[in-house]
């Protein structure tokens, strides 16, 4: 199943179920998507008959206008940092020892909202350092606290993509006092669907997902890093999360910004990578952040070019004041 939310005036939005063309869609009356993965024993089974309806032709065009994202808000987001090579880049970016740790990293960030996949993104200030970081995440049903790795996989019922917005200048100055970020990381942003597991096939296998993310900056190619390669699968970042607490349903947890060790080949998923690369190679810096303008596309793609959960395309822009 593909699913996706709808501007209907209401902080929930109206969930649909969208046909495998991203073209049609049929509604499910009186539900969204936090009330669904709420009870999604009863849910599930209405939301796959629509399904079948809509694949044998039903339903009416989606309007890509009324988009939101999928999961317009949620009780908790949790984004962990499964990719060792950004992990390593970051450090160097920003002049940090390196974390000693067999664990995930993972933090809280604010799950209040989720930017849509074509809303305009506002920022008070270029020089706070505006980042985009493409990445993968998993919504989960309700998981009991001491949940093992080799039984996290059953609760995983939707797989979304993310663009996890970051603000690089403030980032060091919060990860130094060791008590997490808040100014740093604003809203993240959703790709348009969110997909069930058994819907994307082989390239969902142990607790990974075997796909590019391609990434375009001011409409160039900026990267096409694979998701494969991830340290820790959503498994194991699912096990760490619920270590010493219930998970409740509609949690979501990210992968961390996709990143490969072949970086000079497939490019990079963020900004930062790209900078600290440039450290590396020519002992500075030399690529900007974002500036009020700019633009970013994201698109998650298998092995025969599909994009099972759409595009994320946003602008950049300045935050406007409030009225008086």
């Amino acid at each position: 199943m593909r699913l996706a939310t709808l501007e209907n005036g209401r902080p929930d939005g109206e969930l649909v179920v969208v046909s495998r063309d991203g073209a049609r869609y049929l509604a499910a009356p009186g539900l969204n998507l936090l009330a669904a993965i709420e009870r999604w024993d009863v849910a599930e089974p209405d939301l796959r008959r629509l399904t079948e309806v809509l694949e044998a032709g039903g339903g009416g065009n989606l309007d890509p206008a009324r988009l939101r994202a999928p999961l317009p808000r949620s009780w908790q987001w949790l984004d962990g940092s499964a990719f060792g090579t950004h992990g390593e880049l970051m450090q160097i970016a920003f002049n940090l020892p390196p974390v000693e740790s067999d664990r995930p990293l993972m933090y809280q960030g604010m799950s209040d909202r989720f930017y849509g996949p074509n809303d305009p993104v506002p920022f008070g200030d270029p020089a706070h350092g505006i980042d985009f970081e493409g990445e993968f995440g998993v919504i989960v049903d309700h998981v009991p606290m001491g949940t093992r790795a080799e039984d996290a996989l059953r609760h995983v019922k939707l797989i979304v993509q993310i663009n996890d917005w970051s603000l690089r200048a403030i980032a060091p100055v919060e990860m130094k006092t060791g008590f997490g970020w808040v100014q740093a990381k604003p809203p993240c942003s959703m790709a348009p669907f969110a997909v069930t597991p058994d819907a994307l096939g082989d390239n969902w296998r142990d607790g990974r997902l075997h796909m590019e993310l391609a990434v375009e900056w001011n409409g160039a190619r900026f990267g096409a890093a694979s998701a494969a390669s991830m340290d820790f699968g959503f498994h194991e970042l699912i096990a760490h999360a619920a270590l010493t607490r219930d998970l409740v349903a509609g949690t979501v947890i990210g992968s961390g910004t996709v990143s490969n060790p072949n970086y000079t080949e497939v490019g990079s998923s963020c900004i930062s990578e790209v900078r600290a690369i440039e450290i590396i190679r020519d002992g500075k810096p030399s690529t900007p952040f974002m500036a009020f303008g700019d633009s970013i596309r994201m698109e998650g793609r298998t092995a025969d070019g599909t994009a099972p959960f759409g595009a994320i395309e946003q602008q950049v822009v300045c935050k406007q004041p409030e009225p008086a």
